[in-house]
C-alpha cells in the first residue's frame, strides 16, 4: 500500500506514480490518501490498482480521521506500507496507523526536508522516524538535512533518488530567434523564478520559457513589466509535453530556494540540456558544477544571470555539459533503477 495526504499532485506524487508503473505484476498495489484527485492521479498509471480515500486529519484531536486510518491498516494488512512524504511532517498519522499494526513494515519516503513550525511536531516525528521500518530519502544532501532537522542519528535515512522516464517526443515549435532559457515547475516562491526574471535584463538576447503555472503567475508578469523585459517572457501554463518544450531549450534553469531532488532537473538531463541550479538540497549530487551543469548560490539573480551567459557565449562547452548530464541520468536516475532499489528494499522487508 502507497499512501499520500498531499492534496495536490507534485513532483512527490509524480515521482510514487512513475514507481507504481515500473514495479512488476506481483507486486499488488493500493494507492491511499485523502485527496481523491490526488489518489486517482496516481493509480490512474497502473491499470488495476487499488484505491481508498479516507477523512483528512485535520489535527490530533480529529479522532474520528484518526481512527478510520487505524481500522483501513487493520482491514488490509499490507505486508509494506510506503508513505509518501511531501514534507517530512506530513503522513504521520498514517505512518502510526502503520507502526501499531502488527506484520506491517511501514517504510517513511521523504521529498523535501523543511523545518517543523513547533517543538512537538519535530518530538513526535523523531519518535515515528525510529519506529518504522526503513526511512528513505531521495537524496543523501537531503538525509542528512532530514537528520540533522529531526534530531536523527547521521545515517539513519538511507538513500533512493527520484528517477524520470526517459521521453523523447518531437519538439514543439520553437518561437523564438535568439537563445531560450527555459525552466519546468509550479510557479511558487519556492522555485525562485523571480531571481529568473530579474536576470532577464542581465540576458539582454534570450527569451525566457517558464513551463506551469501557480500562485506566482501575477507577481512573475508584473515583475517583468516593472523591468521592461515583458515581451521576453513567455509562461505557457501547464503542459502534458514537458519534453516537448525542453528540445528547444538552450539553458535549463532552476533558481529554487529550497529542494531536495526536483523532477525537472532530471528531465532536463536526459534531455541533454544544460542545466544551471541553485545549489540547494541535493541538487548538487546531479548537478556536478563544470561537469553535468552550473550552480550558484540561492538567491543570487546576478550569479544566476553570469552563469547562464557564460553557457549561451559557449555553445560547445554548453552542449558538453548536457551531453554528460544525460549519461549520468541514464546511469543512476532512471525509473528502472529508482524501482530496483525500492524492490530490493520492499523484498529484504518483507522477508
Amino acid at each position: 500500500m502507497i499512501y499520500s495526504d498531499a492534496l495536490n499532485v507534485g513532483g512527490a506524487e509524480v515521482s510514487v506514480g512513475h514507481l507504481i508503473a515500473e514495479l512488476p505484476e506481483r507486486f499488488e498495489v493500493t494507492i491511499a490518501g485523502v485527496q481523491p484527485d490526488v489518489v486517482q492521479s496516481i493509480a490512474a498509471r497502473r491499470p488495476g490498482t487499488n484505491v481508498e480515500v479516507l477523512d483528512r486529519v485535520r489535527d490530533k484531536l480529529d479522532v474520528v480521521a484518526i481512527a478510520d486510518h487505524v481500522r483501513l491498516l487493520r482491514r488490509a494488512r499490507p505486508d509494506i506500507l510506503h508513505v509518501n512524504l511531501f514534507t517530512p511532517w506530513s503522513g504521520q498519522y498514517a505512518q502510526l496507523a502503520g507502526v501499531a499494526t502488527p506484520g506491517v513494515r511501514t517504510v517513511a519516503v521523504e521529498h523535501l526536508p523543511m523545518p517543523a513550525t513547533h517543538r512537538r511536531q519535530r518530538f513526535a516525528k523523531r519518535a515515528l522516524s525510529r519506529a518504522v521500518s526503513a526511512h528513505v530519502a531521495v537524496g543523501e544532501r537531503s538525509a542528512r538535512e532530514i537528520e540533522q532537522l529531526v534530531g536523527l542519528p547521521t545515517e539513519s535515512i538511507m538513500t533512493i533518488y527520484n528517477g524520470v522516464p526517459q521521453n523523447a517526443p518531437p519538439p514543439l515549435e520553437r518561437r523564438a530567434d535568439g537563445p531560450v532559457v527555459g525552466s519546468v515547475g509550479r510557479l511558487s516562491e519556492q522555485k525562485g523564478y523571480d531571481l529568473l526574471v530579474r536576470a532577464l535584463p542581465d540576458l539582454p538576447d534570450a527569451q525566457l520559457v517558464l513551463v506551469g503555472d501557480g500562485p506566482e503567475r501575477a507577481r512573475l508578469e508584473s515583475l517583468a513589466r516593472e523591468l521592461g523585459v515583458s515581451e521576453r517572457l513567455r509562461i505557457t501554463g501547464w503542459s502534458d509535453k514537458v519534453s516537448s518544450h525542453l528540445a528547444y531549450f538552450d539553458v535549463f534553469a532552476l533558481p529554487s530556494r529550497y529542494e531536495a531532488f526536483p523532477l525537472a532537473i532530471l528531465e532536463a538531463m536526459f534531455a541533454a540540456v544544460p542545466v544551471v541550479a541553485a545549489e540547494v538540497g541535493s541538487v548538487p549530487e546531479a548537478v556536478q558544477p563544470g561537469v553535468t551543469g552550473l550552480t550558484v548560490a540561492p538567491g543570487s539573480a546576478s550569479e544566476l544571470a553570469s552563469a547562464i551567459r557564460s553557457l549561451l557565449a559557449d555553445p560547445e562547452r554548453a552542449r558538453e555539459l548536457g551531453r554528460n548530464a544525460r549519461r549520468m541520468a541514464l546511469d543512476r536516475f532512471s525509473v528502472r533503477a529508482m524501482t530496483d532499489r525500492y524492490i530490493a528494499l520492499y523484498d529484504r522487508l518483507a522477508g
